[in-house]
């Protein structure tokens, strides 16, 4: 008998990134016009698009075995769910997103303690509210259904909003004065799936994939040749991963030699490298990285 894991995938933000990631990690989703069941190249699953903010809570009832979403929204749902893994990788780079209070820059709101009787816009009413219980502060928190940023001064006294890079408050003339949440994507699961045999092996596999596609994001494999009398001052100039391969070319004074390094000092590497006596010198993408 055929099984099947329901997955939902984060519609919206996070979308097409999830799709990149599982993608490098070797699934291949496709998203269709007005259709909310994208199709993956595993017939042993079953794809569903969610809202972010929705996610958890679905995961946790069963409706879905598995799902995506942010730490943050686990946290807002009070959601009783597995988390299986986490992955560092938001709507525009790898990395993690924050909630932040933030207020109009010519605002005399300097800490939480000035939030005192003040009105404050956001979507995540439990994490603004817990901040305030944290500080002892008593103000009315409204529910925003989006366009946050431009709600101050008129509507809010300040919002909390999620952010990135800050781009988008900084252009609405909004200053952050402090960080409420910290929040990175999180693999979650379904506690009774995670008690099927099948379906927790499924889930495991799946969670291997993505978390070695991250792993890998930032390195690259070089391969190049190099005469035995140059061999040493190479390997002196490699920080690999691990230490690297060097296999025997036909030519017995020649040896091959594999590495695996980080991208961001490939264009200062390769020029020594070939200073150095390196010839042939190949460099390749790494879309998986498994200790």
């Amino acid at each position: 008998m055929s099984r099947t894991l329901k997955l939902g995938i984060p519609k919206g933000s996070l979308q097409e990134s999830t799709a990149a990631l599982f993608a490098k990690a070797g699934y291949h989703i496709t998203f269709r016009s007005r259709s909310y069941y994208p199709s993956i190249d595993d017939k042993e699953i079953e794809c569903m698009l969610i809202r972010a903010q929705e996610m958890s809570r679905y995961v946790e009832n069963g409706i879905l075995d598995l799902g995506l979403t942010g730490l943050d929204w686990i946290v807002e749902n009070g959601s009783d769910v597995a988390e299986v893994a986490e992955l560092e990788y938001a709507k525009a780079s790898y990395g993690n997103v924050r909630w932040v209070l933030a207020v109009p820059n010519d605002s005399d709101i300097k800490g939480p303690k000035d939030l005192e009787g003040k009105t404050i816009a956001t979507e995540v009413v439990n994490l603004t509210k817990e901040y305030l219980k944290k500080h002892g502060v008593t103000a009315k928190v409204e529910f925003s259904w989006g366009a946050t940023e431009v709600k101050p001064p008129k509507l809010a006294d300040a919002i909390v909003e999620i952010t990135e890079t800050g781009s988008s408050l900084r252009a609405n003339n909004l200053k952050i004065i402090d960080d409420i949440q910290v929040s990175t994507t999180r693999l979650i699961a379904n506690k009774e799936a995670m008690k099927d045999e099948w379906k927790s092996g499924k889930i495991s596999r799946i969670a291997l994939m993505l978390e070695s596609a991250i792993r890998a994001r930032s390195f690259v494999g070089v391969k190049l040749n190099c005469s035995v009398d140059a061999l040493d001052k190479i390997i002196e100039l490699l920080p690999s991963l691990h230490n690297p391969t060097v296999s025997h070319l036909t030519d017995e004074n020649w040896r091959a030699v594999e590495i695996i390094v980080e991208e961001s000092i490939v264009r200062t590497l390769l020029p020594r490298l070939k200073e150095a006596g390196a010839e042939g010198i190949i460099e390749y993408p790494i879309n998986k990285i498994i200790p």
